[in-house]
């Protein structure tokens, strides 16, 4: 018998990093897992993003944090307050990511070493960092997921360095899957397409990139926060308990076609 609660998120409690706006992924996926009946603490970069941020998660009831993964201690700081504040962690959602804008905009082969090393760094290996913080405290286990993008698969004009650092990520959700699936941990990236969040706007000619999404989607439209925070939420629930490893696309169909 099908449980009519499989979809909810009701008592299930989360962390969310990476909320910038109104428009960021972190965003929507925290009002939405917030409107299903999770508990949530979120995390926005600094003070200054603070000030655009707190007006969205005070009025729903999310407790909000602040964390740069480049500064010692924040994250560490920012898990066991949600963990001093719930116990326990029910799922984790990683949506940061960040280049230097000349290594951004530039070619692969122009990239500094420090430029990518940064970027794998904030992009990448910090959701394994995260990873390691939080599965001490999913005694059920869980659901951890981060955000990638189709640049990780296929070359995509001026996406640049984040394309290999997205591959990375791509690839440390199938190890980490594999590592903790013991612990009944399941492990996704969401793959979402183009959408105009504020890390979005630092990409050369990102109008251009979403023009071309959206002729190529068989639905024939770019997808929507709501869209990409469903998929999130219902990766976050009991419904999606038999899936680990994957990187699951929400593009309206662009991943499939030529």
């Amino acid at each position: 018998m099908i449980s009519p609660s499989l979809f909810s998120l009701a008592g299930k409690k989360g962390l969310v990093l990476g909320i910038a706006n109104d428009r960021s992924i972190a965003w929507g996926c925290t009002s939405l897992a917030r409107a299903l009946g999770a508990d949530i603490v979120a995390a926005c970069l600094n003070d200054k993003a603070r000030k655009w941020v707190e007006p969205l998660t005070s009025p729903i009831g999310v407790d909000l944090g602040n964390c740069n993964v480049e500064e010692p201690g924040q994250l560490e700081a920012l898990v066991q307050h949600a963990v001093d504040k719930f116990g326990k962690l029910d799922f984790v959602i990683h949506s940061i990511a960040w280049a230097p804008l000349e290594d951004l905009h530039g070619d692969v082969v122009d990239s500094s070493r420090e430029g990518f090393a940064r970027a794998m760094s904030v992009s990448c290996h910090s959701f394994a960092e995260l990873a390691k913080l939080c599965v001490l405290h999913m005694p059920e286990g869980g659901s951890l997921l981060s955000m990638s993008y189709l640049g990780a698969d296929e070359a995509v004009p001026n996406y640049g360095v984040m394309g290999p650092v997205k591959a990375a990520l791509e690839s440390m959700v199938r190890y980490m899957a594999m590592e903790l699936g013991p612990k009944n941990i399941r492990v996704h990236a969401v793959s979402p397409g183009p959408i105009l969040t504020r890390a979005a706007s630092g990409i050369a000619d990102f109008d251009e990139l979403m023009a071309t999404a959206q002729a190529k989607a068989p639905l024939q439209r770019l997808v929507t926060l709501e869209e990409i925070a469903q998929l999130s939420a219902f990766l976050c629930s009991d419904a999606a308990s038999g899936m680990t490893g994957q990187t699951i696309y929400v593009d309206g169909g662009v991943h499939a076609v030529d």
